[in-house]
């Protein structure tokens, strides 16, 4: 389980570059990032009420879904869907609310539940957006694109560090959407 890459952008623009290395600062997010911040900094939750805490302060993505998108014809990299770590070997949509990510040497993030995928995927790549956004059989809406976490504690990520995976206390909660 390892960083593939880090990601980050200081303006609100759909994809993030990568960076060689990118800070993570307690209880704000990814020093520089544009949706770093103790509230909300996603611009569309910003309009509906700028107060409510960020539980969107960092978005982790893994490469297998890239994987899966590529055999769709999709080509999708580090970065290119906004997020600000890209994994390898995590599990992140089967992870538990509040789980524990130790990312590196020092910092931890705790998740906090699963990103809403928006139309900004299809403007991206047309079609895109149904790849990651499905129905399971029972009709039950399946997201695919990342999860989101606050940084607990802060400290540099570099794309090879390792990841360690801390499960909450107490029966497994399913991530939802936040």
């Amino acid at each position: 389980m390892t960083v593939a890459a880090v990601n980050s952008d200081d303006d609100h623009r759909f994809s993030k570059p990568t960076r060689e290395v990118i800070t993570l600062v307690a209880g704000v997010g990814v020093a520089g990032d544009s949706h770093s911040g103790a509230t909300v900094q996603h611009l569309s939750r910003v309009r509906r009420d700028p107060s409510v805490p960020n539980l969107r302060q960092v978005h982790l993505m893994h490469t297998e879904l890239f994987d899966e998108v590529a055999g769709q014809g999709y080509v999708v990299g580090p970065g290119d869907l906004g997020e600000n770590v890209t994994t390898t070997g995590v599990d992140l949509l089967g992870l538990g609310t509040d789980t524990l990510l130790r990312l590196g040497a020092d910092a931890v993030v705790r998740v906090t539940g699963l990103r809403n995928p928006c139309q900004q995927i299809n403007d991206f790549s047309p079609g895109l957006l149904s790849q990651v956004l499905g129905r399971a059989e029972d009709g039950a809406v399946v997201r695919r694109a990342g999860i989101m976490a606050v940084v607990e504690v802060g400290g540099e990520v570099w794309a090879g560090d390792p990841i360690r995976v801390e499960p909450p206390v107490g029966p497994h909660r399913p991530l939802e959407p936040v």
